[in-house]
């Protein structure tokens, strides 16, 4: 039986390939499709907030295929290594489980990536999810994106940002790397396209990103190319 961590190199592998494919041959190949995972961790905690829009507005920019909507993953599960991409994202303070630590530092180590974003800037997910890195790589350290990395520039040209409570300014997006490569980005203020979130979400605090859905293109893009 082929393990967790081979069957998502071989998935990220044919999913880097296919990025500068022509788009007719994406859409008749759903192996290829890119599929991107919201993960259930802690106790059952997740978020019905994070809009999905992103993922079919890269289909439409680019090459690649995308499914239109994140499917809800445990994050201690085999299944997330069938996803080369994941979204993290809540509110409150929470605790992960040594299955689901061990699970995520296996996901990120061969080949996955996490967006990790604060629900409504939540000041207590941020800390708990600071925390939760510590445990998953205790000697990594976070670095914050300056405006030249390529985050910023595969698919949308972003250099400042408006916010929720007012203000422009270049995202604060902090990131961990394993062996040079991005496997998380984390974002304080929260990547959540508020704009986009839908009639049940309240999205009524904090000071989240305005140009949140275009920045989560770029990620992606980033995350399947590099």
């Amino acid at each position: 039986m082929t393990s967790a961590p081979t069957r998502l190199l071989t998935l990220f592998t044919l999913l880097t390939a296919m990025v500068c494919l022509p788009a007719a041959i994406h859409a008749q190949d759903d192996p290829g499709m890119v599929r991107a995972a919201k993960l259930i961790y802690a106790n059952n905690k997740s978020s019905v907030c994070f809009a999905d829009q992103f993922l079919t507005v890269l289909a439409d920019e680019t090459h690649v295929q995308t499914h239109p909507e994140l499917i809800p993953v445990k994050s201690d599960s085999g299944e997330l290594f069938d996803y080369p991409f994941a979204v993290m994202t809540g509110e409150g303070a929470f605790n992960l489980t040594e299955p689901q630590l061990d699970n995520l530092r296996t996901y990120l180590t061969y080949g996955g990536f996490v967006i990790a974003s604060a629900g409504c800037s939540s000041s207590d997910w941020n800390h708990s999810f600071g925390q939760a890195v510590e445990q998953l790589f205790p000697d990594a350290e976070l670095t914050t994106l300056d405006a030249e990395h390529p985050i910023f520039h595969t698919v949308y040209d972003i250099t400042t940002s408006k916010y929720k409570s007012g203000g422009a300014k270049l995202p604060e997006l902090r990131v961990l790397e394993i062996d040079g490569r991005v496997v998380m980005v984390w974002s304080p203020d929260g990547l959540n396209d508020t704009a986009n979130a839908g009639p049940n979400c309240c999205c009524c605090g904090g000071n989240e990103i305005k140009s949140a859905k275009q920045l989560n293109v770029n990620i992606l893009a980033y995350a399947l190319t590099h």
